[in-house]
């Protein structure tokens, strides 16, 4: 969606760009816990959906996160290096890693979630931008956060990961001391 917007759709800027990657997503909240969620990506002919305790699926077949469990052995998707306030650390997170990819918006955390990648990460996302995505992500086996560790959609940016490398992948994004 687009930033600071209540945008419905996913990579719309991409989108009117003439990059064929955008979707809808959609998610159901009851009593604070997210219950479900899909994301229709209709331009790459996908759809990911989760439902909370019964597991998460791309175009009906089961998905599951990556195993990979080294930081040095991480795919790592993100968006832009210029959401970053301090693109240091960013770039110390990227040298880290194996791979890096800038796919971006959605797409990067359902890799995650179908084990393309390793990780996804945006600094700054709206809450209806991470919402359907961490209850995919969760119900693949992987674990989101905000960049604060924070398991919340609303927190103003998302952490997607197998879960084994998500610790790593915060502590590259802290000021040493």
């Amino acid at each position: 969606g687009g930033r600071g917007s209540s945008d419905p759709v996913g990579g719309t800027g991409t989108h009117v760009r003439g990059v064929p990657v955008f979707a809808h997503l959609i998610a159901l909240e009851d009593n604070g816990v997210l219950q479900m969620g899909v994301v229709a990506a209709p331009a790459l002919q996908r759809r990911w959906s989760a439902t909370r305790g019964a597991g998460a699926y791309c175009n009906g077949a089961p998905i599951h996160v990556s195993t990979v469990d080294k930081l040095s052995d991480t795919f790592l998707g993100y968006d832009s290096i210029k959401d970053f306030g301090d693109s240091d650390l960013f770039v110390r997170l990227l040298r880290s890693c194996h791979r890096t990819r800038g796919f971006g918006d959605f797409w990067a955390h359902m890799l995650v979630a179908e084990g393309g990648l390793d990780a996804a990460i945006e600094p700054r996302v709206a809450h209806w931008d991470m919402a359907a995505v961490q209850i995919i992500v969760e119900e693949a086996g992987g674990r989101f956060t905000n960049l604060a560790g924070e398991a919340r959609a609303d927190g103003g940016s998302g952490l997607s990961t197998n879960g084994l490398i998500h610790d790593s992948v915060l502590e590259k994004l802290r000021i040493s001391t």
